[in-house]
């Protein structure tokens, strides 16, 4: 038992000798981010190498607040990506829900063309989606043209088809014979099931709205409609580039990500998990 507890503390030994350093790799980009945020344009080019913040977070924050709004905008990409993340779950779920216990004509055209779309890159489909939302709806600079277009999720559709399809179809069949509802049994029984799917499902779609700029960019020309991503892009102009402002707005952007999987980390393994066992 002693041999075995020894060789086992050195494999943990060995463990957190490898992943120590690829750790601190991974982070030191996000250090040298909040460092380069605390600093002024002309120190973040000197030759010289700094590890360590300075002091003009504060007033590099001014300078973006006055420059871009970046606070209403903050609070567009907070909106828009709440909203957008929690109709896309619940819209996918239904159609998971469908994919995965329905049986009806033409449910294996359906899924294999779900599965091809997600071979399409953006770049095919959003020119015609521009066109179609912009001139056709006549929606842009609307938070309806900002959240509706991308609730549709290939890979959202399948995950939680995925996780359906794992569960017990006795218990719903048990739950039919009581006289429970079609709708009652996904609301009450499967939703709640797919409980940890679910939570890792919302923080990638949320990070999917919260980092997406093409789109907002495309169908949005009033700067108070503007999300933060797009609202730091303004900020590289031809001439002069407020680097300072866009590390500190990149600190704020990074912050409620962090946050998020933070306190949905235990959902997001356990969602991730099931979903690789069948």
């Amino acid at each position: 038992m002693r041999s075995k507890s020894q060789s086992l503390l050195l494999r943990q030994i060995a463990l957190h000798a490898v992943l120590t350093p690829l750790a601190i790799i991974w982070l030191f980009p996000l250090w040298m981010m909040f460092v380069f945020s605390t600093m002024s344009d002309f120190g973040i080019f000197s030759p010289e190498i700094v590890l360590w913040p300075s002091t003009n977070f504060v007033e590099n924050f001014k300078n973006l607040q006055a420059d871009t709004d970046f606070l209403r905008a903050m609070f567009i990409s907070i909106g828009v990506a709440a909203i957008y993340t929690f109709l896309s779950v619940l819209l996918t779920s239904m159609a998971g829900w469908a994919l995965a216990r329905y049986r009806f004509v033409g449910r294996s055209i359906v899924i294999g063309i779900i599965l091809g779309t997600i071979t399409l890159p953006f770049a095919v489909v959003v020119i015609p989606q521009f066109i179609m939302v912009a001139r056709e709806f006549r929606l842009a600079n609307t938070w309806i043209a900002l959240i509706v277009p991308p609730l549709f999720n290939s890979l959202g559709v399948l995950f939680m088809r995925q996780a359906f399809s794992m569960m017990p179809g006795e218990l719903f069949d048990a739950a039919r014979v009581e006289g429970v509802k079609e709708w009652q049994i996904f609301l009450r029984i499967a939703l709640p099931l797919a409980r940890p799917t679910m939570a890792a499902l919302a923080i990638i779609l949320f990070l999917h709205s919260w980092n997406n700029y093409l789109w907002p960019l495309l169908i949005n020309s009033k700067p108070g409609m503007m999300t933060a991503p797009v609202a730091l892009g303004t900020l590289i102009g031809l001439t002069k580039v407020s680097w300072g402002g866009i590390m500190a707005g990149a600190i704020m952007l990074t912050a409620p990500i962090l946050v998020v999987f933070v306190f949905l980390q235990r959902h997001f393994i356990a969602g991730i998990a099931a979903g690789a066992v069948k």
